[in-house]
C-alpha cells in the first residue's frame, strides 16, 4: 500500500502583522494613529522587486550598530505598524562572526561589511596580517562616483573607518584622521573634531589644514552644514561624540543624510554612501532601553529619507543591516496597541547572533536569506554591474 505523506509549511512570520488585522476587542478608535488593515496589506514591503536586471546607479549601504532582529522589531511595535523597517521588499540575515572571534567588534564587523573581507576585531580596512583592503566607496571613488558617510558617532570610529582606513588598531585615531583627510570622499558628516586639531595630536599634524588644501569646506554645525553651498563637505557636529538623541541632540542623523544625498545626487555617475546609526549600540551597552528605543526612532526618521528618495530616483540599491548585535536584548512582552515592549538585555557587551537584512531597488532580491557578512559586499557591486574580485 502507497503512503502520501504532505509536508504543510507555515511561515512563522506573516505578510499582515497580528495587529494590523484588528483582532482586538478594543475599540478602533484607540489606532488612530497606527497602520489600518488596508495600510498593512498595501506595505512597500510587499510590492514586488525592480525589474530584473536593471542596474543600480547609487548605492546606500545603512548600519544600524548593535541593532538585532529584537531590536528592529522593538522599533516596529514602538511605532505603531508605521515602521520603515516594513517598506523593505526583501530581508535576509547576517552571519557576523569575524576572523578570530565568535562575536565580532565594529572594526571588523564594518570591515566585513564595506570591503567583502574578514579580519581580526580591532583591525581596520586591513586583513590579519595587515594587509590592505579597498571598500565599495574607496572603489567608488576611483571609478569617478560620488562618496560619502553620515554617522552618529566620531567620524573616527570603527564603522566610518572602515570605509577609508587601514589600521591593526581602531583606536589610532592620529593616523586614522590622517587616512580620512586624504580619502577623497566628497561628504563626512560626524563628530571627533578634537582629533583633528593639532594640539590634541602626539604627531602635531593638522589634517584640519590638509581637508582645507584638498577643497573642502568645514562646518561646525547644523545651520553651517544646511547653509553650505560646497560639493565638497566635511561637518563636525562636535568636539568628540554626541549625547544621546533623547535630551535634544540636533536631529543631525537626518538632516545630514538628506545634506549628503543632495550632493551625492548631483553627480551623473551616481554615487556610494553608508549611514550609520552609531548609537543604538550605546544604548544596549548601557542596558538602557530608553536609550536604545529613542536612537531606533531616530533611525527610523533616516530610514524614510533614504526610501523617499530610493522609490522617487528608481536606481538607488539601498541595503541596511548591523555589525553585531548588542546587549542580547530579549522582548519579553508588551503592549501591541500602545507601542510599548517589556526590554531585557542578558549582556553589557556584543553577542554573536545573527542580525536582520533589509534591502530595496535593483538587486535587492540577492539579499534575502542567510549570508556571511563579507557577501553583503560582492552583491552591491554585482548591482551596480561591477565585477568583485574578491575571493
Amino acid at each position: 500500500m502507497k503512503k502520501h505523506f504532505v509536508i504543510l509549511a507555515l511561515a512563522s512570520v506573516m505578510a499582515i502583522p497580528a495587529w494590523g488585522q484588528r483582532n482586538f476587542q478594543a475599540s478602533t478608535d484607540t489606532f488612530e494613529e497606527s497602520a489600518t488593515a488596508g495600510q498593512w496589506l498595501d506595505a512597500p514591503g510587499a510590492q514586488a522587486a525592480l525589474p530584473a536586471g536593471k542596474k543600480a546607479k547609487n548605492v546606500i549601504v545603512i548600519i544600524g550598530d548593535g541593532m538585532g532582529t529584537a531590536q528592529v522589531y522593538a522599533s516596529v511595535v514602538a511605532q505603531r505598524g508605521l515602521s520603515n523597517f516594513l517598506r523593505f521588499p526583501f530581508s535576509g540575515f547576517s552571519r557576523t562572526f569575524s576572523n578570530n572571534r565568535y562575536t565580532t567588534d565594529s572594526g571588523a564587523g564594518g570591515t566585513a561589511i564595506v570591503t567583502g573581507h574578514k579580519t581580526d576585531n580591532n583591525h581596520i580596512g586591513v586583513l590579519a596580517d595587515g594587509t590592505p583592503v579597498k571598500s565599495i566607496l574607496s572603489m567608488a571613488h576611483e571609478w569617478g562616483l560620488s562618496t560619502g558617510f553620515v554617522v552618529t558617532s566620531s567620524v573616527l570610529d570603527a564603522t566610518p573607518a572602515s570605509t577609508y582606513a587601514h589600521v591593526p588598531y581602531r583606536k589610532m585615531f592620529d593616523t586614522i584622521s590622517l587616512h580620512m583627510s586624504q580619502c577623497g570622499f566628497d561628504v563626512m558628516i560626524g563628530g571627533g573634531l578634537s582629533n583633528f586639531r593639532p594640539e590634541n595630536r602626539k604627531d602635531g599634524l593638522n589634517p584640519l589644514d590638509t581637508l582645507l588644501k584638498n577643497g573642502y569646506e568645514i562646518t561646525y554645525s547644523l545651520e553651517e552644514m544646511k547653509k553650505s553651498r560646497s560639493d565638497k563637505l566635511v561637518t563636525f557636529f562636535c568636539e568628540n561624540y554626541y549625547g544621546p538623541v533623547a535630551p535634544g541632540r540636533d536631529p543631525v542623523l537626518v538632516e545630514g543624510t538628506k545634506k549628503a544625498l543632495d550632493i551625492l545626487a548631483k553627480n551623473p555617475k551616481g554615487f556610494v554612501m553608508m549611514i550609520e546609526g552609531s548609537q543604538i549600540d550605546w544604548g544596549c551597552h548601557n542596558n538602557d532601553a530608553a536609550y536604545m528605543e529613542a536612537e531606533l526612532a531616530d533611525f527610523e526618521k533616516m530610514l524614510k529619507a533614504v526610501l523617499d528618495f530610493a522609490e522617487k530616483d528608481g536606481n538607488t540599491l539601498v541595503v541596511v543591516t548591523a555589525d553585531h548585535e548588542t546587549g542580547g536584548l530579549v522582548l519579553k512582552g508588551g503592549d501591541i496597541e500602545k507601542g510599548r515592549n517589556e526590554c531585557k538585555y542578558i549582556t553589557d557587551g556584543h553577542s554573536g547572533v545573527m542580525v536582520p537584512v533589509f534591502a530595496y531597488g535593483p538587486g535587492a532580491e540577492t539579499f534575502s536569506g542567510i549570508q556571511n557578512n563579507i557577501d553583503l559586499m560582492p552583491k552591491m557591486l554585482k548591482a551596480m554591474g561591477r565585477k568583485s574580485t574578491i575571493k
